[in-house]
């Protein structure tokens, strides 16, 4: 890997000395931009005027009452870009200018048959001053080209008006064409309208003739049919066996209903006999003639009776003899309603017989139906594709006579109109002299100076090389050595520079291992990893290549000087409700939970600040940096790893007031990673609350990770923690570096 020197990175460019160029140089920038205008203001003078007219053109479809087919729908006003595109295509065709040069005579115009100098360009000038000359080509194709050169036809933005723009030296010429090419493209589509109805009224023609014989054949088809197969029809387009089957069911059921009813009335009498009732009133009883009469000679004997009454006892002769004469009449009463029972029951009879008879007509007329049926299928084929035929020749015939009507030249109305017409310019609308001769001043002066400025440069004039001063050892053995990926199997080596062999005695295998590849990662990760292993590391056996720089090893430790017996600074402590309260009116944004012994305090003063921060309505993100614990869900060592995005391991709640970033699925986050530490600031920069915890402290911490970050630091200790061990983990936690780091105890410490 290849490194700048610290002179070079030094090094800055002298803004003075470049303005010093450029003020040495003005008279001549000044001398020559005043030549370069003055070239380009006579080559302007030398240029032709172009007036510019326009004329507008309304892509709609168009319809009218009087002229539309009786079930033709109104067209929607609204048009598409691709139809747009297509007018604005079909105005620029060639068919559509020839119309144009015919017009108005272009052939004749010197500006477009090129005998003149309306050809006049730059381009053209330097090819005749070369001597090359131009292949022949025929008179309409150079007028083409000419008119092609001087047209544009663009669409207004955001509607369906098309403006169609012409330059020529002479304005009324301009906006003659202009006018022209508008107004014939309108004739144009009304052509190309017309000859469509003319087309589609040949073709309707031609089916319909086929169409008149087809419909011949099918209806007498169906005549045919009818005869042969004794299918008659009656009224309602009824077929007589249809009707006479209709007129036995209702007989029929007539004849059902009349003895149903004489049975019933006859049963009516023959009960209220049984019962003794007077049966005197039942419509049929009543209307009997004998009845009516012994009802009679029944009330004037009751007459009789209730007038003898008055004056004689009931056991008197005369009553006794009206008695009987009474009783005698209801008997005869009651005789003469059997019979007329027996009358109705000899009705019903006869009404049974007549639906037995009628039920034998039905079954005979079934019997023919069915054949009938048969032949009722095959005829309403005949007479479906009949009437498929008739409908479509009448749909024909409609659609022939309308398109007969609107074949005449007035009577189509295009889908374009001209909405604007085009009218002389006063101004030349090319060439721009004024901002042309500024666009040639502008690039003149700016050309000038840069090229002054990367002359300076180049010349190392405008360059002034700093001072580099020397720097600490110490901070010398801290340049960071970003170490290359390794494979697979491959053993991690010292850089070439500093090569240091030989075993290290007494250091942890795992913590000594730790130190190799954290010398070869970012600054502050040797800074942690020293303050944490130095008070158990003695003196590193220094072993240095020819040549190489001296590499310089930890610094002998003696026994006694431990440093639990180093002064250190009294433990900041901090409550729990001190730590929520800060969370809360927001003197503290960003929480880091660092763990004295045990991961799981963490989780839990975690667990207590973020219930309290979003039971007061604020938005907390927690972020687990030291659990450990893998699970399905992506997270932070997803993140480190690249196999996973930020979207992907930020898990928020319905509300988006809560955000969780969980340890993900890996063994351990990696340290030369920085997602990691983008992640927390921008959690920071969405989120009022951020809680970060970072497990146990110590060589595999990932606390390291998250320097730098504007936050406050939090050692957390548990209910079993000795205070002394506590305080000499807070000052090596200074000693790495943090600025500042309180110490809150675990909730359950505090409820203790």
């Amino acid at each position: 890997m290849a490194f700048e020197s610290q002179a070079v990175r030094d090094a800055r460019i002298d803004v003075g000395a470049v303005l010093d160029a450029v003020v040495r140089r003005l008279p001549r920038i000044v001398m020559v931009t005043a030549l370069l205008l003055a070239a380009t203001f006579v080559i302007l003078m030398f240029m032709p005027r172009l007036y510019e007219s326009s004329a507008s053109i309304l892509v709609e479809a168009r319809s009218n009452v009087y002229i539309r087919a009786a079930n033709e729908q109104a067209p929607t006003s609204g048009g598409d870009a691709g139809a747009v595109s297509s007018q604005i295509e079909l105005i620029k065709s060639r068919d559509t200018l020839l119309m144009v040069i015919d017009k108005l005579d272009l052939r004749s115009v010197s500006e477009f048959n090129g005998a003149g100098g309306g050809s006049f360009s730059p381009l053209a000038i330097i090819s005749q001053l070369l001597g090359r000359k131009a292949t022949p080509v025929s008179i309409d194709e150079t007028v083409l080209n000419n008119l092609y050169d001087r047209l544009t036809v663009i669409q207004e933005r955001d509607s369906n008006i098309i403006s169609v723009l012409v330059r020529s030296t002479d304005p009324q010429r301009a906006a003659d064409i202009a006018n022209a090419l508008a107004n014939a493209h309108v004739t144009r589509r009304a052509e190309l309208s017309l000859s469509d109805t003319a087309e589609a009224s040949g073709w309707l023609r031609d089916e319909i003739a086929k169409l008149r014989i087809s419909v011949t054949e099918a209806e007498t088809a169906v005549a045919n049919f009818k005869v042969d197969n004794d299918l008659f029809t009656g009224s309602n387009n009824t077929s007589l066996l249809d009707q006479q089957l209709s007129t036995i069911a209702t007989q029929i059921n007539a004849a059902q209903e009349r003895k149903n009813t004489a049975l019933s009335r006859a049963a009516l009498i023959r009960g209220m006999i049984e019962r003794s009732q007077p049966i005197d009133g039942v419509a049929d009883v009543r209307e009997s003639v004998v009845i009516q009469q012994l009802s009679q000679e029944k009330g004037r004997l009751q007459g009789e009776k209730a007038q003898r009454s008055a004056t004689l006892l009931a056991n008197h002769p005369t009553i006794q003899a009206l008695t009987a004469q009474i009783s005698e009449l209801n008997n005869q009463i009651s005789l003469e309603g059997r019979r007329v029972a027996d009358a109705l029951e000899a009705e019903a009879q006869i009404e049974a017989d007549l639906e037995a008879s009628l039920q034998a007509d039905l079954t005979r007329a079934k019997s023919s139906a069915s054949t009938a049926t048969q032949d009722t299928v095959a005829l309403d084929s005949l007479q479906r594709e009949a009437k498929a035929q008739r409908d479509l020749l009448e749909g024909y015939l409609q659609r022939y006579s309308e398109a007969i009507s609107r074949t005449d030249s007035n009577s189509a109305l295009p889908d374009v109109r001209v909405v604007s017409i085009a009218a002389p310019s006063v101004s030349p609308a090319s060439p721009k002299t004024q901002l042309i001769l500024l666009a040639v001043g502008i690039v003149a002066l700016a050309t000038q100076f840069g090229l002054i400025v990367f002359g300076e440069l180049i010349s190392g004039r405008a360059i002034v090389p700093g001072h580099s001063t020397a720097r600490p050892q110490d901070e010398l053995d801290e340049v960071p050595f970003v170490a290359e990926e390794l494979e697979p199997g491959e053993l991690w080596q010292e850089p070439p520079a500093a090569i240091v062999t030989g075993p290290v005695d007494g250091a942890a295998p795992a913590e000594e291992q730790s130190l190799q590849t954290v010398k070869a990662g970012r600054p502050e990760f040797q800074r942690f990893l020293q303050a944490f292993t130095n008070a158990r590391t003695p003196a590193l056996p220094e072993t240095v290549e020819v040549g190489a720089p001296e590499v310089r090893g930890p610094e002998p430790v003696s026994p006694a000087a431990d440093v639990t017996a180093a002064p250190r600074p009294a433990p900041g402590l901090v409550t729990l409700s001190d730590l929520a309260s800060d969370l809360v009116l927001g003197r503290t944004h960003l929480v880091i939970l660092a763990a004295h012994r045990s991961t799981a305090d963490c989780e839990v003063l975690a667990e207590e600040l973020v219930g309290y921060a979003l039971a007061r309505g604020l938005s907390v993100a927690l972020v687990d940096a030291g659990s450990a614990r893998t699970g399905d869900e992506a997270g932070l060592t997803d993140l480190s790893a690249n196999a996973a995005s930020f979207g992907d391991v930020v898990h928020k709640s319905a509300d988006n007031s809560f955000a969780e970033v969980p340890w993900g699925q890996g063994r351990e986050i990696a340290r030369s990673s920085t997602k990691p530490l983008t992640l927390v600031e921008a959690l920071g920069d969405l989120y009022e609350v951020v809680v970060l915890m970072t497990g146990r402290v110590g060589a595999a911490s990932s606390l390291p990770l998250f320097d730098g970050l504007d936050g406050r630091l939090v050692l957390v200790a548990g209910d079993e923690d000795d205070l002394d061990a506590v305080a000499e983990t807070r000052g090596r936690l200074l000693d790495a570096g943090f600025e500042r780091c309180e110490v809150a105890a675990a909730p359950a410490r505090v409820a203790a």
